[in-house]
């Protein structure tokens, strides 16, 4: 399609397909996560070690695999309402794993902070993927620009982001090759799994995979909610309804309790 790699195709009016897949994938791999977290019935504990588990994956794709597109999305699952409320569930992880409860909040979301906003002077040495998914979104007409100062700022920066990454994919490609070279071996059989449409079936199944995506992402949102509240229900658990009544032996209002 004229260009040498998909880092450079998506900069480009017509890699609107790849976009398209990227941004699936990348939202299907924060879905992932967030079910790992929200799918566990264990005790408060537990859930905190998992928790402490998914923060320990997001600093080895930022620091150790240079996965800034995977790393945006475990930190997108981290930071979902339904993960977000789970108050009890980040107690136990400030109190059992003090050092992830302190990296995630003083490094590991500033760094994303840094990242949404194209700022490539918190990114040191090679990459293997870079941070795509503000420029997708961008380019796919997702995100609107406000005709603001600093909303321009923003959209510079993304820009210029996007263009050094183009122009560095081949940095990209080798990095990401030598560190595959150490013993990794592909297995054949799973290459399906890399695949978009593949993704789409595990989540929402033959049929719902061809549903529209606002409404397949809102279906799934609403799955995420009940487990979340689940696992840790509203504090108000008590609900308070008045009732009139013209009844003569019973008062004017009375109250129930649920």
């Amino acid at each position: 399609m004229g260009v040498e790699t998909g880092l450079e195709l998506i900069t480009l009016p017509h890699g609107g397909q790849l976009r398209q897949d990227l941004l699936e994938r990348h939202h299907t791999l924060a879905l992932g996560v967030a079910v790992d977290l929200l799918g566990c019935t264990g005790t408060v504990s537990q859930r905190a070690m998992v928790l402490h588990r998914i923060i320990q994956l997001a600093q080895e794709l930022r620091n150790t695999t240079h996965d800034l597109y995977a790393f945006s999305a475990v930190m997108k699952a981290l930071e979902l309402p339904q993960v977000v409320r789970l108050e009890m569930t980040w107690r136990a992880l400030r109190r059992n794993h003090t050092d992830s409860a302190v990296t995630f909040e003083k490094s590991l979301k500033p760094f994303m902070k840094s990242l949404n906003e194209g700022d490539d002077a918190v990114v040191s040495g090679p990459l293997s993927l870079p941070h795509m998914e503000p420029l997708l979104r961008l380019m796919e007409g997702e995100d609107s620009v406000e005709s603001t100062d600093r909303a321009c700022q923003l959209l510079y920066n993304l820009l210029q982001s996007a263009r050094n990454a183009a122009l560095h994919a081949n940095d990209c490609t080798q990095h990401a090759h030598g560190l595959l070279s150490a013993g990794w071996e592909p297995i054949p059989e799973l290459l399906e799994v890399f695949q978009t449409e593949f993704a789409l079936r595990l989540f929402w199944g033959q049929m719902g995979a061809k549903a529209d995506r606002k409404e397949r992402y809102a279906k799934f949102d609403r799955i995420l909610t009940v487990l979340s509240n689940k696992l840790e229900p509203d504090g108000s658990s008590e609900i308070t309804v008045n009732v009139q009544t013209d009844r003569k032996d019973c008062p004017n209002q009375s109250t129930i309790r649920l």
